[in-house]
């Protein structure tokens, strides 16, 4: 496996977990209480920005295939998948601050 494709991965996998590390909303904007629709946005955001990386990525090594929208929604699923581990610190394990 080429080591771009692998760099690509982790970047996906930190990516769809970064919006449940933190609580300020894209990690600059502090919120009292940071809802799940800022959570949302930003995993809709990442999603879009990990996706852009990766056709320029391919771009850079082959033409780029043309895709229809079962490949984005493919894609969109195994992203949440990604960050489930995410979901589960911030609302499962992780002490709410009273």
């Amino acid at each position: 496996m080429q080591s771009s494709i692998v760099i690509l991965l982790l970047l996906a996998v930190a990516a769809a977990n970064l919006p449940f590390a933190t609580s300020r909303v894209a990690g600059v904007f502090k919120v009292a209480r940071k809802h799940f629709g800022w959570q949302a946005l930003e995993l809709a955001v990442l999603f879009a920005l990990v996706g852009g990386l990766a056709r320029l990525l391919e771009s850079r090594q082959m033409p780029v295939h043309e895709q229809h929208w079962q490949f984005y929604v493919t894609t969109l699923a195994l992203f949440l998948v990604a960050a489930f581990p995410g979901f589960v610190y911030r609302y499962f394990w992780r002490k709410p601050a009273l």
